[in-house]
């Protein structure tokens, strides 16, 4: 990993660098960049790359009162350096994950990686600090002869299948080859249970790389993909009797270095726990972000209510088998066409919240439910209820700038209106985020 500036220098010289792509997202979690020349690394370090703030999507937004500029900056962080590895070998390519920043210096607020590191600062100062890992699901569809997507899906296989039913297992070998040559660490990849699904999943590292690699780990699975005649979507629900396409999040908390979900009898473990399940509901948005997304809760193992348990692996919050000293949480309602600097920022202050207020756990749910089987309290039932939790929120607001708070519900409000107004739900869902996504 590269931490100064001359280490950065030094890389791009001595490995024939000749394109740098400047990263960065917008608010909505898609992935944006600017490509300078090497010659233009050293001032892009020392001064930063200006961009017109008023053609990302929710950038031009009142900060604290004050209209943001015209125009900001991109400094790029020499710790994130990595090739393109399905670029040429000859004069290569490289990226950079940026933090976005006012031309006086001061930071952008709707820079989600800013966020991000503020939530974890608050988590050092309370002697806390976390690890996040992501099992990412995806499906790969065929191209029509003229180009153009297709529903198919590539294979008929399911859950843990191998060739020559599994017939995704060379672009997840090469999606996986390419994420090592960026320094990505995928853990392990197979065949999922829909027909044409596969998954891969990540080490856990911290929040900031975690979602670094998540917005990578997206370009890398889209770009093989297309490589090899193929679509990847990461649709939520991109089926309506199929399975559907979750990221799960796992957790390891840690105090004074010790794991803290080992024992989950008592503690700040159980706290956080409940600071996340206390605020899912007003945080889910930011999670679940699509008018799609909510097809998925409630069927094909994917959560409906707002419950935890130790035992069963099906609950909205759930504690995977893991070695001795190793037990770790999991989140299983986000699905990967979100924001992960936001949602990670929300959800790492959510359980903060409840390990400082020693907010008491409610006893775990071990049955499978289904929705309408429990009085229980569930998930936001559509992208509608989402909003309105979202809106209402003095929680999110706390975290998320009010400012770019209206940008982002006022761009989803568009798009529930549209969903709403359409008579054929489907055809509008594709026409939102098929081909997107």
């Amino acid at each position: 990993m590269l931490r100064t500036v001359e280490e950065a220098l030094q890389f791009v010289e001595e490995n024939d660098v000749k394109f740098i792509r400047l990263t960065f997202c917008d608010i909505f979690g898609r992935q944006k960049n600017i490509c300078i020349m090497p010659n233009e690394l050293p001032r892009a370090l020392r001064d930063g790359i200006p961009f017109e703030a008023s053609a990302v999507e929710g950038f031009m937004s009142e900060e604290a009162g004050q209209e943001s500029s015209a125009e900001l900056l991109l400094f790029p962080d020499p710790s994130t350096l990595a090739f393109l590895p399905w670029r040429p070998a000859t004069g290569r390519v490289v990226r950079v994950f940026c933090d976005i920043c006012h031309p006086d210096g001061q930071p952008f607020l709707g820079d989600g990686r800013f966020m991000l590191r503020q939530a974890v600062r608050r988590l050092e100062r309370a002697n806390l600090s976390c690890r996040l890992g992501t099992e990412c699901e995806f499906y790969l569809l065929e191209l029509n002869e003229d180009g153009t997507i297709s529903k198919r899906p590539q294979d008929k296989a399911g859950y843990l299948d191998v060739a020559p039913l599994d017939k995704g297992e060379d672009v997840r070998r090469q999606i996986c080859l390419y994420l090592e040559e960026m320094g990505i660490q995928p853990q392990n990849s197979h065949h999922e249970r829909g027909p044409g699904q596969n998954e891969i999943d990540f080490k856990a590292s911290e929040p900031l790389q975690a979602a670094d690699d998540l917005v990578s780990f997206k370009t890398v699975v889209k770009t093989v993909a297309n490589y090899n005649g193929l679509y990847a979507s990461m649709l939520p629900k991109p089926f309506a009797g199929q399975y559907g396409c979750g990221l799960h999040v796992h957790f390891s908390l840690y105090q004074n270095g010790e794991n803290i979900f080992n024992s989950l009898t008592e503690g700040p473990g159980r706290h956080f726990i409940a600071g996340i399940l206390r605020r899912i509901s007003e945080v889910t948005l930011f999670l679940n972000s699509l008018t799609n997304s909510y097809a998925r809760f409630g069927s094909f193992e994917a959560p409906a209510y707002i419950t935890w348990s130790d035992k069963s692996r099906f609950q909205l919050i759930s504690f995977p088998v893991a070695a001795p000293g190793s037990v770790h949480m999991e989140l299983r309602s986000p699905d990967a066409c979100l924001n992960p600097y936001l949602a990670f920022a929300l959800l790492l202050n959510a359980g903060l919240e409840g390990v400082e207020q020693q907010l008491p756990l409610g006893p775990p749910q071990h049955a499978d439910l289904r929705p309408g089987e429990a009085a229980l309290a569930r998930l936001p039932y559509d992208l509608g209820e989402a909003m309105a939790a979202a809106a209402a929120s003095d929680f999110v607001r706390n975290i998320i700038t009010p400012g770019i708070l209206r940008q982002f519900l006022a761009a989803k409000q568009a798009e529930w209106q549209f969903y709403q107004q359409s008579q054929d739900k489907q055809a509008a869902e594709e026409e939102l985020y098929f081909g997107v996504y």
